[in-house]
């Protein structure tokens, strides 16, 4: 973590610099030097999360992205009014990993234009920023639906939100040239009035648009009858989940297209679903 953070504030230094061309051979040498340091640090952090060929409950007509959350039943009525406040060192860390995300992203893509494959490491520190970003936005500002802390760490936890991917034998080399603009277009634009934000605009999936309405009303009804909404829930638990889909897909994690549809609900996995209660589903 440390390599990334300094490989992160090296780069970013460097970008400000550049407008002053006397050094600009030392300043290029800094944003290399940076770069290096920033994919050094995501390596080291990949390598520590185990790799998995299939997300848990994945089945084989199921998406390989699988995004899931279980609604707290016990929710405090007010204390979605502070999260954002108590998030905020979750929204300093992830500031730095999303600034290295797009670094990670660009050179994972040169690996797989000359070898079709994602580099594991750099494959998991990627699903992890992710997963990271999901459990967060599960707390504090995208769903509201769980009281417990997030964690820090990108690897898998028992925390109540997860993300996951699975992971591809190999992937097509020309897509990589075209999934995260032309291809995923017409996802982008239909994500843009959902979440109200463009993957390659962001920090990460936004809270804005139809989904931040449609929380902010859960989170109203959750303070006067200290509920919250089971319709609005998997309302939104769908959107995210199709927006997620897109991001793991624009970020090249893999080649199958995103469905268009809205698969509402806590859990993902069919398999899953089939175990809900008659109300749940």
């Amino acid at each position: 973590m440390a390599l990334l953070i300094f490989g992160v504030l090296l780069g970013a230094g460097s970008q400000r610099l550049l407008v002053d061309t006397d050094f600009l051979g030392w300043r290029l040498t800094a944003l290399a030097v940076g770069v290096s340091f920033v994919l050094l640090g995501a390596i080291g952090l990949g390598r520590s999360i185990r790799p998995r060929s299939a997300p848990i409950g994945a089945t084989a007509s199921s998406y390989p992205v699988q995004l899931e959350g279980r609604l707290d039943p016990t929710l405090s009525r007010w204390m979605w009014l502070v999260k954002w406040l108590l998030a905020i060192p979750h929204y300093i860390v992830l500031a730095i990993l999303w600034a290295a995300f797009p670094i990670v992203v660009l050179a994972s893509a040169v690996m797989i234009l000359f070898t079709a494959r994602y580099p594991v490491a750099l494959f998991e520190f990627v699903v992890g920023v992710l997963r990271w970003s999901w459990r967060v936005g599960f707390y504090a500002t995208g769903v509201l639906a769980t009281d417990q802390y997030p964690p820090f760490t990108l690897a898998r936890t028992d925390f109540p939100a997860t993300f996951d991917v699975s992971y591809p034998d190999r992937l097509s080399r020309w897509k990589v040239l075209f999934k995260s603009w032309l291809l995923a277009l017409p996802h982008l634009l239909i994500i843009v009035i959902l979440s109200g934000s463009f993957w390659f605009l962001s920090d990460g999936p936004a809270t804005a648009g139809l989904v931040g309405l449609l929380v902010f009303i859960a989170a109203i009804i959750l303070l006067f009858t200290k509920a919250y909404n089971l319709g609005l829930f998997n309302l939104v638990m769908g959107i995210h989940r199709w927006v997620y889909r897109v991001f793991a897909y624009t970020s090249l994690l893999r080649d199958e297209y995103p469905p268009f549809r809205l698969d509402q609900g806590p859990l993902d996995s069919p398999a899953f679903l089939s175990r809900l209660p008659q109300g749940m589903k």
